[in-house]
């Protein structure tokens, strides 16, 4: 998978402002359902945003790093404890620009 171009982040954070939370990480961290219900949200949504509780200690931004690569997707964003992960699916849902 190709790394994200600024202008795609860019539009997927567009996107993705309006989203719930479809993941929530508590205090077990990534966890092995965590984990696959992020892969099921990408499958079907291709752009998820994914919630720190206040519960989680961990750093934000190695906890997005992990996830993203367990679930073969890409961060588009990560701001204060959300962040937002993008996976194509095979349907093609979202055009991301060139």
């Amino acid at each position: 998978m190709q790394k994200l171009t600024g202008k795609q982040a860019r539009f997927l954070r567009g996107l993705g402002h309006h989203l719930r939370p479809d993941v929530m990480i508590g205090k077990e961290d990534l966890t092995q359902t965590v984990i696959q219900a992020a892969d099921a949200s990408l499958e079907t949504k291709e752009l998820i945003k994914v919630k720190l509780l206040e519960s989680c200690y961990s750093d934000r931004k190695e906890v997005a790093a992990e996830l993203a690569a367990k679930s073969n997707s890409q961060i588009a964003q990560i701001l204060g404890r959300t962040f937002l992960l993008y996976r194509p699916s095979k349907e093609k849902i979202i055009k991301l620009p060139a």
